[in-house]
């Protein structure tokens, strides 16, 4: 198990949790919470971090049932009381410090198949602050003997002031049932609104690649080449999620129930020792 460790750069301050999912417990500029924070010295739960990854899957797997290659997979439901196999299992496993200084850090994860995901994988981690930003990596490498689906993605929680407005561009929302697994894609321009009274709780595809939450104190942009987007907020809550993820919720059961493609829902299918990366940067900029 690893101690927590702070990232510094300028105005910005980032606490890291290796132990606990590989999670950022908090990402602060000067003394104003960025995400939700919490010291990484005092986090004991994942589920209460700022952000962790998303890996080899995000969002759910419909009642913890993986269909892939003509083969029923059960797996580890983890969010109780939901039926479902939900955000990957990096979130639940710890993470190695392979490298770290005054302002990065890279950590790196092994899986071997298990109950809670069939396919051999190792992952890494990177994060470095600049001046104003936070750069975000994500890489998985397939180590089994055969194909296998990957998905990546970021599950940041940001801090939803009073007056806060979110901003980004799609071409399309999948809705939900009761169940929260996805329906259907309706055509959607994406979100230009106050977050006070807003609730969403949805995969955006055709994301135009940055999101803007603006308060009276910051401008947070969000950037990822990843075409998606979750969003998930309610007017009760003082958080939204904004999550950049490379696939549809649920994206793997519904290539086997619909007959639609690994990339038409942005699932990524590596052979045998093949790598995938992808990127995330939040910028903080001062409200003046």
């Amino acid at each position: 198990m690893s101690t927590p460790l702070t990232l510094r750069h300028g105005a910005l301050r980032c606490d890291l949790c290796p132990a606990l999912g590989g999670a950022i417990a908090g990402l602060w500029w000067r003394d104003l919470p960025v995400m939700r924070s919490t010291p990484g010295a005092e986090l004991t739960s994942v589920r209460q971090s700022a952000s962790f990854p998303l890996v080899p899957f995000s969002n759910r797997i419909g009642h913890g049932q993986l269909q892939w290659d003509g083969t029923s997979h059960p797996l580890i439901r983890n969010f109780d009381p939901e039926p479902h196999t939900i955000h990957g299992i990096g979130w639940e496993r710890p993470w190695t410090v392979l490298e770290s200084t005054d302002n990065s850090a890279l950590l790196s994860m092994e899986h071997r198949a298990d109950a809670a995901w069939p396919f051999d994988f190792d992952c890494s981690q990177t994060f470095r602050l600049g001046d104003g930003t936070l750069d975000l990596g994500l890489s998985v490498t397939n180590q089994g003997a055969s194909p296998a689906p990957v998905g990546l993605g970021w599950h940041p929680y940001f801090v939803k002031r009073a007056g806060a407005t979110v901003q980004f561009a799609a071409t399309g929302r999948w809705e939900m049932a009761a169940d929260k697994l996805p329906t259907h894609r309706a055509p959607h321009a994406g979100l230009d609104q106050s977050t006070d009274t807003l609730t969403v709780d949805h995969c955006f595809d055709g994301w135009g690649g940055a999101l803007h939450l603006r308060d009276a104190l910051m401008h947070i942009t969000v950037r990822s080449a990843l075409s998606r987007l979750v969003v998930f907020t309610t007017p009760e809550r003082d958080n939204i999620a904004v999550e950049p993820v490379s696939h549809v919720n649920n994206a793997l059961n519904l290539m086997a129930t619909t007959g639609a493609s690994a990339d038409s829902l942005g699932v990524r299918v590596l052979q045998p020792g093949e790598t995938w990366s992808c990127s995330m940067q939040v910028t903080v900029e001062e409200q003046v």
